[in-house]
């Protein structure tokens, strides 16, 4: 089992998911900061996926890095933290593990035509919904040792934050 007493939290997905709802939600009811893992790429990256182009590997890792640290500091403190970030693959995991190898992975699982729906529906976002499949070509799901807490999107925020809150209490 993960030790986890810190309220330490990465909410994943591909676009569309609903990592931020979900996880300001979720920091909000563990009464925990919350940061914006979009907040943390590079305005490189963002022009980048603004226009249409996939991340690699190589555009991930400061950014990455950046929301390791982020989880670093708030282990050190002792204080919970909730972050958003789609953290697609098990190396981008353990990226954000490094300083923090008790962070629980909260991973937000939906089906194809219901993540395109939501994107297709979203404005004001600089990942255009033509990304939508080189993500989901990208994810690699949480293996069983990664003991991810697994939630269907089909259910509402509110259902699954009072899941992930009962979870958590345990």
């Amino acid at each position: 089992m993960v030790d986890n007493d810190k309220g330490l939290y990465v909410v994943m997905g591909v676009a569309g998911s609903g990592k931020s709802l979900i996880g300001a939600a979720l920091a909000r009811a563990l009464g925990v900061e919350f940061a914006e893992g979009d907040a943390y790429h590079p305005a490189e990256n963002v022009k980048k996926m603004a226009a249409g182009s996939p991340l690699t590997d190589a555009d991930r890792q400061g950014w990455l890095r950046a929301l390791a640290a982020r989880l670093g500091d708030a282990k050190r403190a002792g204080t919970g933290l909730v972050i958003s970030c789609s953290a697609l693959k098990r190396s981008y995991r353990d990226i954000l593990r490094a300083q923090a190898p008790d962070v629980r992975f909260v991973f937000l699982k939906g089906t194809r035509p219901l993540l395109a729906e939501r994107l297709a529906g979203r404005s004001g976002h600089f990942m255009p919904a033509s990304l939508l499949e080189s993500q989901l070509a990208t994810l690699e799901e949480p293996s069983p040792d990664e003991e991810a807490w697994l939630c269907d999107i089909r259910e509402s925020p509110e259902a699954i934050v009072a899941g992930l809150v009962a979870r958590a209490a345990k």
